[in-house]
C-alpha cells in the first residue's frame, strides 16, 4: 500500500453507519435525502432516536421562529404537530391506527384486523385522542415546548429499539422484518446513549428561568420507563411486533411524554 493510499480518507459513503444513517433518513422522514451519502437499509432502526431529535429540532425551531413573529401558543401548537406529521408521512399514526384497530378486533384477529387497510372506529378514535392529549400538553408547555418536543421525540423513536430486541416480528414478510434481520442485539442502542449524553449537555445550557435544570434533567431521564414499558406491554398483548406496532410505540411514548412534562415542568 502506497503512503499516499495509507493516508487516504474514504467518502463517508463507504462506512456502512453513514449508509444506515442516510436510509434511516429516507426510511422515517420525507425529507431530500443527505446528499453524497447512498442510503442502506439494514441497520436503520439504531439511527432513529436521532431522527427523532432532529424531527424535533424543526418543531421547536419553527415555534421559536413563529413565536418571535407574534404567533400565539394555540395556533403554533396545532401547525408544530401537522409539522410533525408531514415530516413523518403519517408513518407512526397511521401504525397507530392499525394497532388499535387490531387490539379491539380480539385476540384472534390481532393481525387481521391490523392488516386491512380500511380504518376502523378505534383506529379513529385512538388518532382523536393522542392528537388532542398533544395539542393540550403543548399548549400548556408554551415557551418550554421547543424544548420538550424533542425530549418527546427522542424517547419516542427509542421505543421501537425495546420492541425490536425482546420481541419476535410476527410478519416474516412484512415491510419492517428488516428491523429484526439485521439486529446486533446492544450495538443497536449505543447511538441512543450517546444522543441522550449530548441531550444532557445541551439542556444544562439552557437558560429557562421558570425552569430547575434538575428538575428537566429528571424529567428527560424518566423517558426510559415508558421507552421500555408500552412497547412491552403492547409486545406482550399481541405475543410480538409488526411495523405497526413499531409505530403506535413511537406515537404513545411521544403522547406520554408530552402529557408528563406538561404536568411536571
Amino acid at each position: 500500500m502506497s503512503f499516499k493510499h495509507f493516508w487516504r480518507v474514504k467518502p463517508l459513503s463507504h462506512f456502512a453507519w453513514a449508509n444506515d444513517l442516510a436510509g434511516a433518513w429516507v426510511f422515517y422522514t420525507v425529507l431530500p435525502p443527505l446528499p453524497f451519502i447512498h442510503p442502506g437499509f439494514q441497520r436503520i432502526a439504531r439511527f432513529a432516536p436521532l431522527i427523532g431529535v432532529a424531527i424535533g429540532v424543526i418543531q421547536g425551531g419553527l415555534w421559536l421562529l413563529l413565536a418571535h413573529m407574534g404567533w400565539t401558543k394555540e395556533p403554533l401548537a396545532l401547525l408544530c404537530i401537522v409539522v410533525g406529521i408531514w415530516i413523518t408521512g403519517g408513518l407512526h399514526l397511521d401504525g397507530l391506527m392499525d394497532t388499535a384497530d387490531g387490539l379491539a378486533a380480539g385476540e384472534n384477529r390481532y393481525l387481521e384486523a391490523m392488516q386491512d387497510s380500511r380504518v376502523g372506529a378505534s383506529g379513529v378514535l385512538a388518532l382523536t385522542m393522542v392528537l388532542l392529549i398533544q395539542l393540550a400538553a403543548l399548549i400548556k408547555l408554551d415557551s418550554f415546548a421547543p424544548v420538550a418536543i424533542p425530549i418527546a421525540t427522542f424517547w419516542g423513536r427509542c421505543a421501537p429499539l425495546w420492541a425490536i430486541g425482546k420481541f419476535s416480528y410476527l410478519h416474516q414478510n412484512g415491510s419492517a422484518s428488516f428491523h429484526k434481520l439485521h439486529w446486533k442485539k446492544w450495538k443497536e442502542i449505543t447511538p441512543s446513549f450517546v444522543i441522550l449524553i449530548i441531550l444532557f449537555i445541551l439542556l444544562q445550557s439552557i437558560h429557562i428561568h421558570t425552569i430547575n435544570h434538575l428538575y428537566l434533567k429528571i424529567a428527560t431521564a424518566i423517558g426510559i420507563m415508558p421507552a421500555l414499558i408500552i412497547p412491552d406491554l403492547l409486545g406482550r398483548k399481541l405475543r410480538g411486533h409488526t411495523g405497526d406496532s413499531y409505530g403506535a410505540s413511537v406515537v404513545l411514548v411521544e403522547t406520554f411524554m408530552f402529557l408528563f412534562l406538561a404536568i411536571l415542568l
